[in-house]
């Protein structure tokens, strides 16, 4: 490790320090399945949180490297641990925790909030986290077995670390509650729906996020379309800022093909591959999950960036299929909202690809949609020509500050809803 630094002001922000002796602040943790995220949060009562500093772990399995920024995107310290060196979530955590105690002396940690997946029939909001909490969110992991055991497992160890501090839990699933019972069912026998099996619905504390950030874009827009489009990728539906449909269904692997996650399949083809016998259950949970979406479209990458740079006529074709993919689902959204007002792109494609911004616009041209391009190559935040019939936007999402905001609501029960940042 190097540059080990303690944590200070940055010059024009607020300057905690004249008025006490150490910062109060929380930490947030959002772990992926080979990956962890983290922000620390100053925690002032009655203001909105202020980023302090953000780092991650990335490619823990293989080749694992850990770095964190100030709130500005100066590097603070970066470390690698070599080729071949996997790390799993809970030694992450035990490093981040370890880095943040030597390293940020002058914070005082409060609390900390957790991105969880899968909330269940039991929680449609954000709660506080207690041991009976995290055994039924732990009950939930065979519905979700990605993301679920490590979003848990890290509030356990947290909890390890400081057994006294609050810790908040916030669900992708919950900002889909709102959507009506019809959207959220399948077509099952009633004993199956019974045991969990229904449209969950992911992604939702970005789409939390861009309900709270778009009125200030676009105030009118009632009827919109948000994609958010990365590794994991989705679409939702929104009403008034409410989830009516969104395109992950009961877990993370259906809806639109990711980077290396299958999106929809019809149920007969995964029976006859069984049946086959070219897969058991494990091997094929393994292929839909990490071998399938663009990279299995490709055989190339499931690296946007990759494939876009690429002429290989297959890169090509699994750009198209993932376009074709989202214009689906955006005409069958626009029949459920009964029209469309925004259309907004989020999340790392949908904020940094000018390509796939254009070629899903490009497709959309029966609706009113118009592109412009020299705006689009800029990077937004409008994207669309003004007279375009549906405003196109392009909103970066902030899941750590959602979380963050909603932690701090529940442990300061004083603090209004969650608001703007």
């Amino acid at each position: 490790m190097h540059n080990m630094v303690t944590m200070r002001p940055r010059q024009g922000s607020r300057a905690p320090h004249a008025r006490q002796s150490s910062v109060r602040a929380i930490v947030v943790f959002n772990a992926g399945s080979t990956s962890l995220k983290f922000g620390v949060y100053a925690a002032d009562a009655g203001v909105s949180p202020e980023l302090l500093c953000a780092g991650r772990i990335d490619n823990m399995t293989a080749d694992p490297h850990f770095v964190v920024k100030h709130a500005d995107g100066k590097p603070m310290e970066s470390h690698a641990w070599g080729k071949h060196h996997a790390v799993d979530h809970k030694a992450a955590l035990r490093f981040v925790l370890a880095w943040l105690k030597t390293n940020l002396t002058d914070i005082e940690l409060v609390a900390a909030g957790h991105r969880v997946v899968l909330g269940g029939e039991r929680y449609g909001a954000p709660t506080l986290i207690d041991g009976d909490v995290l055994d039924y969110l732990d009950s939930l992991a065979m519905m979700e077995p990605s993301h679920q055991p490590y979003d848990v497992g890290g509030a356990r160890t947290f909890a390890e670390a400081y057994p006294d501090l609050p810790q908040v839990a916030c669900f992708d699933t919950s900002f889909h509650r709102t959507m009506p019972g019809v959207a959220q069912t399948y077509a099952l026998p009633k004993e199956v729906r019974d045991s969990g099996v229904r449209h969950w619905g992911y992604h939702g504390i970005s789409y939390d996020y861009i309900s709270h950030q778009l009125p200030k874009f676009a105030p009118a827009a009632r009827r919109v379309i948000v994609a958010h489009l990365g590794g994991g990728a989705s679409m939702c539906a929104l009403l008034d800022g409410r989830s009516v449909d969104t395109t992950m269904g009961f877990g993370t692997l259906s809806g639109l093909p990711m980077a290396t996650r299958s999106g929809d399949l019809p149920p007969d083809a995964l029976l006859y591959l069984l049946r086959s016998k070219q897969f058991d259950t494990t091997t094929l949970e393994k292929m839909l999950s990490e071998r399938a979406g663009l990279l299995g479209l490709s055989g190339i990458s499931g690296d946007m960036r990759v494939l876009q740079k690429s002429a290989d006529a297959r890169a090509l074709a699994a750009l198209d299929y993932f376009t074709y993919a989202m214009m689906k689902y955006v005409g069958a959204y626009a029949a459920v909202l009964g029209g469309l007002d925004a259309l907004v792109f989020t999340a790392g494609i949908g904020e940094n690809s000018v390509q796939v911004r254009a070629a899903l616009c490009a497709r959309l041209g029966w609706l009113g949609v118009t592109l412009d391009e020299n705006a689009n190559a800029a990077g937004g935040p409008r994207i669309s020509t003004v007279d375009s019939k549906v405003s196109v936007w392009v909103i970066p999402t902030n899941e750590e500050w959602m979380i963050a905001q909603h932690t701090l609501a529940l442990i300061q029960p004083e603090r209004k809803a969650p608001c703007s940042q």
